[in-house]
């Protein structure tokens, strides 16, 4: 699962994030990622981001991958 590993996650990438607020529920927002928040390399709930709008919320999706 690439929501999980670090090095799959790079600014500018689209994604789907699950805010803190949404996790019993869910819910996922949809956003670029502006900035890595977590510092370990994995992390099973997926990894810590801050949105371009500024929201954060653990990676559940990877939408799009520039190559």
């Amino acid at each position: 699962m690439g929501n999980q590993n670090r090095a799959d996650i790079y600014p500018g990438l689209e994604v789907d994030i699950i805010l803190k607020k949404d996790q019993r529920s869910g819910k996922l927002t949809r956003g670029i990622v502006e900035k890595l928040l977590t510092s370990s390399a994995f992390h099973s709930r997926g990894i810590k981001v801050r949105l371009e709008d500024g929201q954060v919320g653990r990676v559940a999706e990877i939408i799009e991958e520039d190559f």
